[in-house]
């Protein structure tokens, strides 16, 4: 999904409406794996932890794909941020006594 929502910024030349469907197409295809991941997931992990497991995915994806791709540092701030989604995912997976 990072691609089919920030990839197309490195064209911001091209047609809007174009970006857009190539954009669905992608997202398209990833809900085609999103959806059955869920399902089969949901016999191991709760709706919140397999949530939480996205976005931290996602997160990472992120990070890559923002310097990588669109040649845009990361700082500090950044870094702590996802320090503290780290340590939320933390507390969704922590089995409390």
């Amino acid at each position: 999904m990072t691609f089919a929502w920030y990839g197309h910024l490195k064209y911001k030349d091209h047609w809007l409406p174009a970006v857009i469907l190539v954009s669905w197409g992608i997202a398209f295809f990833e809900y085609w794996l999103a959806v059955p991941a869920n399902r089969w997931g949901s016999a191991v992990y709760s709706a919140a932890q397999l949530k939480t497991i996205q976005e931290v995915i996602t997160l990472i994806v992120f990070a890559g794909f923002s310097v990588l791709y669109l040649k845009q540092p990361l700082g500090w701030n950044h870094g702590l941020g996802f320090g503290f989604i780290a340590l939320g995912a933390y507390f969704i997976f922590h089995e409390w006594s």
